[in-house]
């Protein structure tokens, strides 16, 4: 955790792919400061007919090299977000050739309670995994 959500136009390959995933765990890691083994990633790729991101009126160009990532995590806090959007715009630049106006970002907040890693139990609050106990 977090969960990383990428929506890609298709047509990358899947060294391609491995290599934009590997760059936003190292910049989740960085930022998230969480344990190298929580990685939770999943692409959907899509025809470009059925991805639009446009630039909200900031004039930013868009490419077909286009990547839309949903991040949901618990609170992070806006310097670490912050961060993040800063470190992964920069890998995904330095590693796969990813202008930063091609990458939009959004962060989903949920709480303990909306996690459970497996066998129907919310470990964060069971304290399985570091989070409050149940009163």
């Amino acid at each position: 955790m977090p969960l990383l959500h990428f929506h890609l136009v298709e047509g990358r390959s899947d060294g391609e792919i491995k290599t934009l995933l590997d760059a936003a765990h190292e910049a989740m890691l960085a930022a998230f400061k969480v344990p190298r083994g929580d990685r939770y990633q999943i692409v959907s790729e899509h025809k470009p007919s059925r991805m639009i991101v446009e630039d909200t009126g900031l004039d930013i160009p868009r490419t077909g090299n286009v990547v839309l990532l949903q991040v949901f995590s618990r609170p992070r806090g806006e310097e670490a977000n912050a961060l993040f959007y800063r470190l992964l715009v920069e890998r995904l630049e330095a590693e796969c050739g990813i202008a930063p106006s091609d990458v939009m970002i959004s962060v989903v907040e949920n709480e303990d309670a909306h996690w459970s890693f497996g066998y129907g139990r919310a470990q964060f609050l069971t304290g399985e995994l570091g989070g409050k106990k149940p009163d």
